[in-house]
């Protein structure tokens, strides 16, 4: 009788499970962090997840002969909370790609690590022009919109309708102040005045005192410059207020199809502003639309369509590269058209996604035929339109 030792079967055991290990290949992993619970948390958030879920499987769930995987965090919209899991993500978790990152301050401290250590960054939700412009990074990505195109968008065509004078309300942080410039920018070169502009403070509950200041200033448009839950209370304590009934009117600068959803048509009615996306549009973005909702019970906005694209776009570029080495990935980004339902565009050396936007008015109750047919579309915004013109950027990846 021949008897094998406990140690020999657990060296032998070891020695099998290090061999499968070694011949696993690694996964590719991308991080998607964003808000998942605070003010932005309907902006993006856990839906936002499912996108880029969706677009891994549209991929085929696999590159390079290798699973991709999706990790998620919750920065709580605190900088130095997403930098700690960037870090972890990237040094611990071998994630080689983070996307979403609304919250614009978030943003610009995650797209510094991905930098620092050759990693991209898809940002989709944040909007500061900061991204592609004085903080720009040759790995780092700007997708869906941002202070730029939402301020030229809606500011132009509100101006030439005869809204000229302006109050802003800007959220208080780096996406606040970005927006705000660039709207008193826009509506200066158009021929209109600013009469004022507040900060406030980010999750703010209670707008009155703000609102008040932009009533008593009698300009005619007040500029909204923040975004998610800061958007829905601003508009409906305005609507409180009755600011409309006395004649002034809400320009919504960042609003998303769920802001909407959450005020109701009676009250959101007659809003224009710039958006990247809107999910009737056409057959494509019904169509992936249809499966999205399928998947949520609700309508993609444009942050889970652009989180789509971006990760979608991401993965066509390992493949080109033949590795997922940021700076070769990136290279494939800029080199590989976008031809998607979210767009059809390119990726400038800047890291700008270059691509056309809407400007859309908020239907009246009574033109809308069900849940989530909320826009009418007025026209189409040029891509070269939309963005900054690269004369005059200050990004140092642009040849000047």
């Amino acid at each position: 009788m021949r008897f094998i030792s406990l140690a020999a079967c657990l060296c032998a055991a070891f020695v099998l499970q290090s061999s499968a290990s070694a011949q696993a290949p690694a996964a590719i992993r991308i991080g998607i962090l964003n808000d998942q619970a605070g003010p932005y948390a309907d902006f993006g958030g856990k839906t936002s997840i499912t996108a880029a879920q969706m677009a891994i499987e549209d991929f085929g769930g696999k590159v390079l002969g290798k699973p991709v995987e999706i990790v998620s965090g919750d920065h709580q919209n605190k900088p130095d909370v997403a930098a700690n899991i960037a870090r972890r993500w990237f040094d611990l978790e071998n994630v080689s790609a983070i996307a979403e990152l609304t919250n614009s301050a978030v943003a610009l401290a995650v797209q510094k690590i991905a930098n620092d250590q050759g990693k991209i960054t898809l940002a989709v939700g944040p909007a500061t022009t900061r991204l592609t412009n004085e903080d720009c990074s040759p790995t780092g990505f700007h997708w869906a919109f941002d202070t730029y195109s939402q301020a030229v968008g809606t500011a132009r065509a509100i101006v030439v309708q005869g809204g000229k004078s302006w109050f802003i309300l800007a959220a208080d942080y780096a996406f606040g102040h970005q927006m705000a410039a660039d709207l008193s920018r826009v509506v200066k070169e158009n021929g209109g005045t600013v009469l004022g502009e507040v900060r406030v403070p980010l999750n703010t509950q209670d707008f009155s005192s703000f609102l008040l200041q932009a009533s008593s200033s009698k300009a005619q448009i007040i500029g909204l410059a923040n975004a998610g839950s800061d958007t829905i209370n601003s508009v409906k304590q305005a609507a409180e207020f009755r600011i409309a009934a006395g004649g002034q009117k809400l320009a919504g600068l960042v609003v998303v199809l769920s802001d909407i959803h959450a005020l109701g048509l009676p009250v959101a009615n007659g809003l224009i502003f710039t958006t990247a996306f809107y999910w009737d549009l056409n057959d494509q973005t019904r169509a992936w639309s249809k499966r999205f909702f399928d998947r949520t019970g609700r309508m993609p906005g444009m942050v889970q369509a652009g989180t789509y694209s971006a990760v979608m776009h991401y993965l066509k570029a390992i493949a080109a590269a033949g590795n997922a080495d940021g700076k070769a990935v990136a290279a494939k980004m800029r080199e590989i058209k976008v031809d998607d339902f979210f767009a059809k565009g390119f990726v400038r050396e800047d890291g700008r996604m270059v691509h056309d936007m809407l400007l859309v008015e908020v239907k009246k109750p009574d033109e809308s035929k069900g849940a989530w047919d909320y826009y009418k579309v007025l026209k189409t915004i040029a891509a070269n339109d939309a963005v900054q013109p690269l004369d005059q950027s200050k990004c140092a990846l642009v040849k000047k």
